[in-house]
């Protein structure tokens, strides 16, 4: 009851509070804009040569406000887009009409998805593992080579990065494609075919993920196993005799894990949106690339709905790191 009331409960409310902010601002930032989309679909109907007569143009007016849902004031169109976000309709999209927005959503959700939670997971674990080693053999040539390359890395923004895998290893030696999930005329299916296919459009978008992300956690646990090889524990494990490999994964490695899950937690949205970068340097087929073409398109509806679930999906998942940390440290479960 302890831990609920001083640990779980103070993370739901952080969590809802995150999410309601969040969600305030993808609502009134677009609406701040001089961009009237309502406007734009007239305009874009009547360049192509279509006649309208002026009663036929305020009747779609008034659909598409209603549609849109723009009706009335700044706070009753705030209450109202609350209602149809728990619905999960964010109503059609204003450039793919009328596909609903979260259509559009489901089909590209999955890709990012699979980019992201299968990159961070290689990442974290490579990353973690070679600098757990590194920082408890930190005189060996190959950590300090390690430490020179990752020093390298880490500053670079992802899609400088981005852009130099796609120059390097898909125009100057094109070994991998240049952008889309899979080629053109591929059926989709669970067959190798396919599957080996999706692998190969995947790799250079997953390998600046992967390998940012590897010298940022190498670092991050680098330095803190650099404090804890001085600690007490450890001084006391050498004098013991122990080997020294089962000192830095049981001692060492074990106990530097466990501040590196808190980071994991407060990097997702800097993942998160280095993963959308990459999709749009590589035109990959993920939300990145769904919310770039929307914001190019002025499709209001398709961006609200892109972010307004970004911020759920980024809040929900550090809420899980958050929830799950007690499992591996018992010693914060009733603070």
């Amino acid at each position: 009851m302890l831990f609920i009331k001083r640990y779980l409960l103070p993370r739901i409310v952080q969590f809802l509070v995150v999410v309601c902010v969040g969600i305030t601002i993808v609502f009134f930032v677009p609406r701040l804009t001089p961009v009237d989309p309502v406007h734009q679909v007239i305009s874009q109907i009547t360049s192509q040569g279509a006649f309208m007569a002026s009663a036929a143009v305020d009747a779609l007016r008034q659909s598409l406000t209603e549609l849109y849902g723009l009706e009335g004031g700044m706070f009753q169109q705030y209450f109202a887009f609350w209602g149809r976000l728990i619905k999960g309709d964010f109503g059609p999209s204003l450039f793919q009409f009328p596909t609903p927005v979260m259509d559009l959503i489901m089909i590209s959700l999955p890709w990012t998805a699979g980019l992201l939670i299968t990159t961070t997971i290689i990442s974290w674990i490579i990353g973690n593992l070679l600098g757990g080693l590194a920082g408890y053999f930190k005189n060996k040539a190959w950590a300090k080579t390690l430490d020179n390359i990752s020093m390298v890395l880490r500053p670079i923004p992802y899609y400088i990065f981005s852009l130099l895998l796609l120059i390097l290893f898909a125009y100057l030696i094109p070994i991998f494609p240049s952008a889309g999930g899979y080629s053109v005329g591929r059926r989709i299916g669970f067959n190798w075919a396919f599957i080996s296919d999706l692998l190969i459009h995947s790799f250079l978008p997953a390998m600046s993920l992967v390998i940012l992300g590897i010298a940022a956690n190498f670092m991050t646990m680098k330095l803190i196993v650099s404090n804890i090889v001085a600690e007490d524990y450890v001084m006391y494990a050498k004098a013991g005799g122990l080997k020294e490999s089962t000192i830095a994964f049981k001692y060492v490695i074990k106990n530097g894990l466990l501040p590196q899950i808190t980071g994991l937690a407060l990097s997702l949205g800097q993942i998160f949106g280095g993963a959308l970068i990459t999709e749009i340097v590589f035109s990959y087929p993920g939300l990145g690339t769904l919310l770039y073409g929307a914001i190019n398109s002025g499709d209001y509806n398709l961006i609200m709905g892109v972010t307004s679930l970004s911020v759920i999906g980024i809040a929900g998942a550090t809420l899980l790191v958050d929830l799950i940390y007690p499992l591996f440290d018992p010693r914060i479960r009733y603070r």
